[in-house]
């Protein structure tokens, strides 16, 4: 009998006759390949499948689903590099296959965004065609004019393109996030980023963020998850090592296969702590999303939550006639004061 350490790089799937035993069980792993057999022992990190002539050690982390052998049949198929539509017609989710870093950068990176308000800088990335985009709410909070910067692919490198008057469609500062929608040139295709189960992400995943910190534009930058469920003022976060500063709020955390699992959100103060990055969970965005409706922004509206009114404008020049100061005369001045004693100066 061979044990065979780890899953096989190769697809491995063994095919049940009709009259299969009832105790088989169809394991759905995070690949997209499926592998069937009887379930002889489970431990606490892994799964030992008996396929009849060799046993099969699979890591628990790789496991997406579990079914018997009757409800194989049933489960959609997750093969990887398949990308499904949500049923709100907003965002994709699906299975990509584990890629290495440096090809999910060039593949993606188009997606990500600068945002640009009055007041500062921050980070987003587009879900779907039409141009609609995720960010922090804190990034646009307080503002109306909002500019988003894209980067695409050209002849040499990143050629920067800027798009101004970008829509706020939703908002929900409890759980910071924000949509908002950037209007496209008739020439202009957007690629857009997947969004991933949150079911899949495990404490030491290795995952990497897009974003612009302190300026800093299309800054990488990677860790692991160290905590993918930290309690912060009552909302759950992902905690990870990876570099989170200033600017990079808004952007995507990905995992190893490209799909935004968190949207990086706050980072520990460099004076106090180091490699301590906060990121929400995608299935809060995906909720988000969904009742989107319930979020809706509309400056006209006070019962939005918030009423931005813009300052009036100056229409001339010069100086305001009320504000001209007369020219004093010396014969209408007052008498100057006494000076003060000596005593007194000091006392003051």
């Amino acid at each position: 009998m061979v044990w065979l350490r780890g899953i096989a790089a190769t697809c491995l799937m063994v095919a049940l006759a009709p009259g299969a035993r009832a105790g088989f069980e169809t394991l759905v792993l995070k690949d997209g390949q499926r592998i069937t057999g009887e379930v002889v022992a489970e431990k606490q990190n892994a799964l030992y499948v008996d396929l009849g002539y060799d046993l099969l050690r699979i890591p628990k982390d790789q496991v997406v689903r579990r079914a018997s052998a009757a409800e194989a049949d049933r489960i959609a198929p997750a093969t990887a590099g398949g990308v499904e539509p949500d049923p709100s017609g907003l965002f994709s989710t699906g299975m990509l296959r584990a890629t290495p870093m440096k090809e999910l950068v060039a593949r993606f990176g188009e997606a990500v965004i600068s945002i640009e308000t009055p007041s500062g800088k921050g980070s987003g990335f587009i879900i779907n065609k039409d141009g609609y985009a995720i960010t922090n709410s804190h990034v646009i909070q307080g503002e109306t004019r909002i500019v988003a910067i894209l980067y695409q692919n050209a002849a040499g490198g990143l050629a920067r393109r800027r798009l101004e008057d970008v829509e706020i469609v939703a908002i929900n500062p409890f759980f910071d996030l924000a949509l908002i929608k950037v209007p496209l040139p008739p020439d202009l295709k957007l690629n857009y980023l997947v969004l991933g189960n949150g079911e899949d992400v495990n404490t030491g995943d290795s995952v990497f963020a897009v974003g612009n910190p302190l300026g800093l534009e299309r800054s990488v930058t990677q860790g692991i998850v160290s905590s993918r469920s930290r309690n912060l003022q009552g909302q759950l976060y992902l905690q990870t090592d990876t570099a989170i500063n200033p600017g990079n709020s808004g952007g995507p955390l990905f995992n190893a296969r490209g799909e935004v699992i968190g949207v990086t959100s706050r980072g520990a103060r460099a004076d106090m702590a180091d490699n301590l990055g906060f990121a929400i969970p995608v299935s809060y965005v995906k909720d988000f999303l969904r009742h989107r409706e319930a979020f809706s922004f509309d400056k006209s509206n006070p019962n939005s939550g918030y009423r931005y009114l813009d300052p009036p404008r100056r229409q001339r020049a010069d100086a305001p006639k009320g504000l001209a100061r007369p020219r004093e005369n010396s014969a209408t001045q007052p008498a100057a004061a006494k000076p003060a004693s000596a005593s007194t100066a000091e006392r003051r």
